[in-house]
């Protein structure tokens, strides 16, 4: 027998490091490699079915989100909500908001103060009542507000498709030609109710029938317009007095414009075009200065529930004239 040739060791360990050797990675071969014809190794025929699954799965998936977009949109009105009332997060009880308010940069105050009766002292305040204002003295600028403006009246309530008027421009000394009486130290603080969709108040129309609670001049006042305007009772009521016996002594007189309450004819609110909330302004005619006044304004109807905490049916704010 033939003896087997022995092999080299030095060609063997050659043998097995070249083997071990992996390739050179290059990343530009990775992006393009002329000799396989790939991009990012992949080839044309490859990337072709990846990009028709993918065209295909989003497609589809876009067209269902679509579909579900537009049937969603079919059960919406524009102007109807689709939770009212009890159904909706606002619920049923309005909250009380009043104007002007302080620099937004103090957006958590609620004091309304300024010095003496220098224009400059008192200038922020008007400013912020005239741009509070300006929709309703300019019809344009509310969306819609123009041709169906009506003049309403308790026994006139507005048509459909129409809204109320809310005619400020005659309520002296709380215009914008008299600095809201702000140069007085006597200043107009306006108040308005929150719009809840289809809210319908409970009136207090009889002055029989007054809660406990209500101020005894507001008791009276009702009293008075039961004999002499009986037909203006449907009225949502409005008081401003002092929080506590100090602040009762320093509020002084208090009038309300045009009336004290907010008409019951704006009521319901159904997001009509144009509708703007009704106002009252209310002028305190000799608050005492240099010392902090707290008010509490409330609104009154037999569904509206005063809760300070939550701000519902009531607003607290303090004035302060040095």
């Amino acid at each position: 027998m033939s003896k087997p040739v022995p092999m080299s060791t030095s060609n063997t360990e050659n043998d097995l490091q070249n083997l071990r050797k992996p390739e050179p990675f290059s990343f530009s071969d990775f992006l393009y490699n002329p000799e396989k014809g790939t991009v990012m190794g992949r080839d044309r025929k490859s990337w072709a079915k990846i990009g028709t699954f993918y065209f295909a799965f989003y497609g589809v998936l876009g067209a269902l989100v679509a579909i579900c977009m537009w049937a969603f949109f079919q059960t919406l009105d524009p102007r109807i909500p689709k939770w009212t009332l009890d159904s909706s997060i606002i619920g049923t009880n309005p909250g009380l908001g009043f104007r002007p308010l302080p620099p937004v940069d103090n957006v958590e105050s609620t004091l309304i103060w300024y010095k003496g009766t220098q224009h400059e002292n008192y200038k922020h305040w008007t400013d912020s009542l005239d741009d509070f204002l300006a929709v309703y003295k300019v019809p344009g600028l509310t969306p819609g507000r123009g041709q169906n403006i009506y003049n309403c009246d308790y026994n006139q309530p507005p048509p459909k498709g129409q809204v109320c008027d809310v005619d400020i421009k005659s309520w002296s000394p709380c215009t914008k030609e008299n600095n809201y009486s702000y140069h007085k130290s006597s200043p107009c603080i306006f108040l308005k109710l929150n719009k809840i969709y289809d809210w319908r108040p409970d009136f207090y129309n009889s002055s029989q029938d007054l809660p406990a609670a209500m101020p005894e001049n507001l008791k009276t006042y009702i009293a008075d317009i039961e004999k002499k305007e009986a037909h203006k009772l449907n009225t949502i009521w409005v008081s401003c007095e002092g929080e506590n016996p100090a602040d009762q002594e320093n509020i002084g007189p208090v009038n309300y414009l045009p009336i004290r309450g907010f008409p019951g004819y704006f009521y319901p609110y159904q997001n009509s075009e144009g509708y703007l909330s009704p106002l009252v302004a209310v002028h305190f005619q000799r608050p005492k200065r240099g010392i902090i006044i707290n008010i509490e304004c409330k609104a009154w109807a037999r569904n509206i529930v005063h809760d300070r905490k939550e701000r519902i049916g009531s607003v607290h704010y303090e004035l302060l004239i040095d």
